[in-house]
Formats: C-alpha cells, sequence, structure tokens
C-alpha cells in the first residue's frame, strides 16, 4: 500500500508538489479552501493579490513546468492564462480529481508518527504532509503614526486588495512601496484615470524594465552564471556585474527624475517594471520619501513636505502566514512573520515526514525553482535519492537562524540551482558542450532541469535549445564579456 501524503493548497507549489508526489507512487489528496485551484491566480477577491488587468513580471519561458509548455507565444502572460495553464496542467497529470475544493484545512499537527490533518470537525490521519499555502497571503502594512485615522474618501489598505483602477478614478492616491506590485498598480493607475499618483518609498530601487533590447529582463539577471559567481566572486564584483546589466538595459533612476539609487545593487534593490520610469519622467508619477506621518487625509514625508490624499494603498510585502500549524509545530520551524527555521527552506530533523513549498522569501519568477524543490521532496521521500542526515538538516538551520535579521530575499536562480542541486538534477556545463553558452548565460529554462538525472527527457535538450534560442542566449555576442568572466572565475577557484 503506498503511502499517504496531504498537499495542502492547490496553487503552483501544491500542483506542482502533487505532479511528482504520483510519479514517485504516493497517494496524494490536495485540500483547497478556495472554489478553484490557483491559488493567488485564482482572482479570488480577499484570498488572492492578482487584479484583472495584472501580467505577469515573468517571462512565459519561466512561468512553467517542465513537462508542459505554455500554448501561446505571448511573452508575458496575463493572470487569466497563468490560471488555465495550472488547470491545463493538473488535468494532464490527473491532479484534479485528487483536489478537494471547498476544504480548509484547520490544524495540522503530529499523530505519533504520522500526520492529522482537520477540516470541519472531520480528522484524517495521513503518512507525511506538505504545506503549500502559499508565501503572498498576509500583507504587510508597516506602523505609520496616525494612519488609522486617516480621513481620505478612499481609506487605506494594502495593494493586495486592489481589484483595478476604476475605485480610484479621479482621486488623489499615494502608492507606498517600491516593489512590483506597488510600481504596478501606480503605473495603472497614472494610466487609468486617477487624478494624481504619488509613490512613497523607503530608498529608491533600480528599475530594469521587463523587456529591453528584445530580451525578457529575467532572461538576463536570472542566469545559471550569476548563481554559480555568486559562490566564487566577492560581492562586490558581483554587485557591479549585475547593476551594469540593470543600467545598461533601463538607465538608472535619476536620469528619469526619480532620487538616485544606492550606487550597491544589493543595497538599493531591483523591481522589473516596463513603465513605471518613463511615467515619473513625464511628471505623471510623483516620487517622495517615506511616510513620517498621517493627520486626517495630510501625509506628511521624512523631507517635510505634505500632500492630501483621498486613498493610500500599501505595496509593502507579506509575513509568513500558515495559520493551519499547530502551535507545537510552529515552536520548532521558530515561525515568526518574517521567518521558518528548515533546510534549504523545506524540511526540519524534528519534524519528520513533513515537508514546506515555496516558503522562501522569492524575487523573480518561482514556477523553476518550485518544481525542482517538489521534485528534490519527491526523490527524498520516494527513496529515488537519500534524504539529507539529522546532521546535514541541523547545520543548514543553524546556518538560517544564524542570517537572522538580515534580508531573506532569494534571488530565483540561487533557489533554482540550489534545489537543483538537493534533487541531483543540476546540469553539467562540460557535458552539453553545443549547450554551453545558454546554460551559463541563459534562461534558466524549466527544459534545461530535464537534461540529467532522475526523469532526464530523450527531448530536453532539443526543448532547451528552443527555449534559449527564442531570444538569443545561443548566438548573443554581448555575452562574450560574461564568458571571459566565467573562464577567469573558473581558473581562480
Amino acid at each position: 500500500m503506498s503511502e499517504s501524503v496531504a498537499v495542502i493548497g492547490a496553487g503552483p507549489g501544491g500542483v506542482i508538489v502533487a505532479r511528482w508526489l504520483l510519479a514517485q507512487g504516493f497517494d496524494v489528496t490536495v485540500f483547497e479552501a478556495g472554489p478553484t485551484l490557483g491559488g493567488q491566480w485564482s482572482g479570488r477577491p480577499g484570498f488572492s493579490g492578482v487584479w484583472p488587468a495584472m501580467h505577469t513580471n515573468t517571462s512565459r519561458v519561466l512561468t512553467a513546468f517542465s513537462d508542459l509548455d505554455p500554448d501561446s507565444d505571448v511573452v508575458f502572460p496575463s493572470n487569466q492564462d497563468v490560471l488555465d495553464y495550472l488547470r491545463r496542467f493538473a488535468d494532464t497529470f490527473d491532479i484534479t480529481p485528487r483536489i478537494r475544493l471547498h476544504t480548509r484545512v484547520d490544524l495540522v499537527d503530529r499523530e505519533g508518527d504520522s500526520w492529522r490533518v482537520e477540516h470541519a470537525g472531520t480528522v484524517e490521519i495521513f503518512d507525511r504532509v506538505v504545506i503549500a499555502t502559499g508565501r503572498f497571503r498576509a500583507p504587510a502594512i508597516p506602523p505609520v503614526r496616525g494612519l488609522d485615522a486617516f480621513t481620505g474618501s478612499g481609506g487605506v489598505s494594502s495593494t493586495f486588495h486592489y481589484r483595478g483602477a476604476d475605485d480610484h478614478r479621479g482621486k488623489r492616491v499615494l502608492v507606498a512601496g517600491c516593489a512590483v506590485s506597488a510600481l504596478e498598480i501606480a503605473a495603472e493607475l497614472a494610466h487609468s484615470g486617477a487624478a494624481r499618483v504619488v509613490v512613497t518609498q523607503r530608498r529608491q530601487r533600480y528599475v530594469l524594465p521587463k523587456f529591453a533590447a528584445g530580451v525578457p529582463s529575467d532572461h538576463r539577471i536570472f542566469t545559471r552564471f550569476g548563481a554559480l559567481a555568486a559562490a566564487a566572486l566577492p560581492p562586490v564584483e558581483i554587485d557591479r556585474q549585475l547593476r551594469e546589466i540593470v543600467v545598461e538595459a533601463g538607465g538608472s533612476p535619476e536620469q528619469y527624475g526619480a532620487p538616485p539609487a544606492d550606487p550597491s545593487l544589493f543595497a538599493a534593490g531591483v523591481t522589473l517594471n516596463q513603465t513605471y520610469l518613463p511615467l515619473v519622467a513625464e511628471g505623471r508619477i510623483g516620487v517622495r520619501p517615506w511616510i513620517e506621518s498621517v493627520d486626517g487625509s495630510e501625509v506628511t514625508f521624512a523631507d517635510g513636505t505634505h500632500d492630501e490624499f483621498d486613498t493610500i494603498l500599501f505595496g509593502t510585502g507579506f509575513g509568513v502566514d500558515i495559520p493551519c500549524l499547530s502551535d507545537e509545530v510552529r515552536a520548532v520551524l521558530d515561525l515568526d512573520d518574517a521567518h521558518i527555521d528548515a533546510d534549504r527552506y523545506t524540511f526540519h530533523p524534528d519534524l519528520p515526514g513533513l515537508a514546506l513549498v515555496g516558503m522562501w522569501d522569492q524575487s523573480g519568477g518561482y514556477f523553476v525553482p518550485l518544481e525542482l524543490q517538489a521534485r528534490w521532496i519527491a526523490y527524498a521521500w520516494g527513496g529515488a535519492i537519500p534524504m539529507p542526515s539529522d546532521a546535514e538538516q541541523r547545520d543548514a538551520v543553524a546556518a538560517y537562524r544564524s542570517r537572522r535579521g538580515q534580508s531573506q530575499k532569494t534571488r530565483m536562480n540561487l533557489a533554482a540551482i540550489m534545489f537543483a542541486r538537493a534533487a541531483g538534477v543540476e546540469p553539467s556545463i562540460d557535458k552539453w558542450p553545443e549547450l554551453r553558452r545558454a546554460l551559463l548565460f541563459g534562461p534558466l529554462a524549466p527544459s534545461c532541469f530535464r537534461l540529467e538525472g532522475h526523469d532526464a527527457s530523450p527531448d530536453a535538450a532539443q526543448r532547451f535549445t528552443r527555449d534559449a534560442a527564442a531570444f538569443g542566449a545561443i548566438s548573443d555576442p554581448e555575452f562574450t564579456e560574461r564568458e571571459q568572466s566565467y573562464r577567469s572565475m573558473v581558473e581562480s577557484t
């Protein structure tokens, strides 16, 4: 009899881990609180931060899994495209019949060597549990003096609850934050009839256009070379190279009339957005420093200036939120708003039979690392590869704890390579000379992680060649300098 696994959540993480657990012979049940699969991509008000006009800021190549290609040539899919893809994926791999919709899990706790899952007064026992409830479900609004008494007619809310520009036509809107949702919504409001749009931020980020010189920017910045360099080159050199890529593609913020960013890209941060900086340059979006205080409908900023607003929207990130976990399990994971103690965001040595999916603070696309993390879990539990030893897991947890208090953002390429190595599916550069440039400097397409290891696919090389060639990663001469940098890095190490 096959082991039973409860997967909590039917978003991208839940769907992909179910696919690979089924491939390893597990009996999988997926619990979903909502009326449909998709997680954030369902667009459900109150449960999703996706609004009707939203498109991905990651390209179609990196917003897909390795076993099913997108069915459109649209480079940046709409949110409905992504939801349709997830439904098609679940149907293709016989996951849909295993999803229990309208089933909110109230408690996950240990039951001897097994796991207890409670929902609507019902108790079920499973051999294993995967938590796939998502990292972007608990919007965080920072404390601001006077904010609770804001009297603007549009009120205060998170961008998580934004559902389009119609409610903001003719209004003065302050958007707080400089990450993806804040800049996307500020740009949409500026295009769609808001009387005035102002962005307030703690620091100016670099803004990388989603598409530059015919290439999606996630193909430039989230590469295998970037992950290898992070382990071999001095941080200052990695910082310089990344900043160079960003500024060459989209310029520096002060060139558009925005405040200058910190010379260090690592210190400043970077956000992908195609239209925000041009709108700042046209005066259609104003930029102010962070909010000092609120008095009625008047907002005072850190530089002493003040202004009146009808609405304040906060796009200021998310906290960790896994309400179904028991107090005992939460204590073992030392769970708080920002941290989860786990070996590479996945396992804990004192919680055998429990795994987490998609719970790292993500920067960049997450479909590819989600699949690699899912394969690691399935292979390790299924016996295809060894589970990390107790000592390895404890060392990894200790290393994570030593970084508490620092930024927890993990770039997509670093997460992808970390999980690919754990799953034993990182392709060897030397083994694929004809794909060498693409493997180093091209997109981290899901197809490249089917070249080697468990579940290697005979058509993976052909598919990866196609994915890399679509935007020139195989032949683009701009990679010559970075190739030389790679040679120097290899020789020095």
